[in-house]
């Protein structure tokens, strides 16, 4: 069985709170969970979620040895020069990274157009909601 890791980056904790008209009105631990009841027998699916920089590292470096594939969606993370840190770490793991995110990046707000983290990670999905998590975690499971 495949070990599916998704991590989320800062504010992603409040999906289904945080503006609903922009991100949707689910909350992404309930999405997980329906989700995880239908692939149940293809793949282990482990959900951690940090606000905190150093603990989305720290994470990496634990799991990323060990995992067939890994999700992350670094929230704001993703468009600031901190998210240098991250893609370091993403460099320095074997496990390979699917860099998501709920809404397309590329029409929003001209500072979330740039990704730091896209070059380093296998591919990326924008703009498909929460189905933008389950392309990923399904190309980890399926030869696409």
């Amino acid at each position: 069985m495949k070990k599916i890791a998704i991590i989320n980056g800062p504010n992603l904790n409040l999906l289904g709170k945080r503006e609903p008209e922009i991100y949707g009105k689910t909350k992404l631990e309930e999405f997980i969970f329906k989700f995880k009841k239908k692939i149940n027998n293809l793949a282990k699916i482990f959900y951690y979620q940090s606000n905190h920089e150093g603990e989305i590292i720290d994470i990496l470096h634990n799991i990323g040895f060990e995992y067939h594939g890994i999700i992350i969606n670094p929230g704001a993370y993703t468009h600031t020069a901190i998210a240098i840190a991250i893609a370091d770490a993403i460099k320095s793991i074997s496990t390979p990274v699917i860099e998501v995110h709920i809404t397309n990046i590329f029409y929003r707000e001209k500072i979330r157009k740039k990704s730091f983290i896209t070059e380093v990670c296998k591919g990326s999905i924008f703009g498909f909601g929460l189905n933008s998590y389950k392309l990923g975690i399904f190309s980890f499971i399926k030869k696409l």
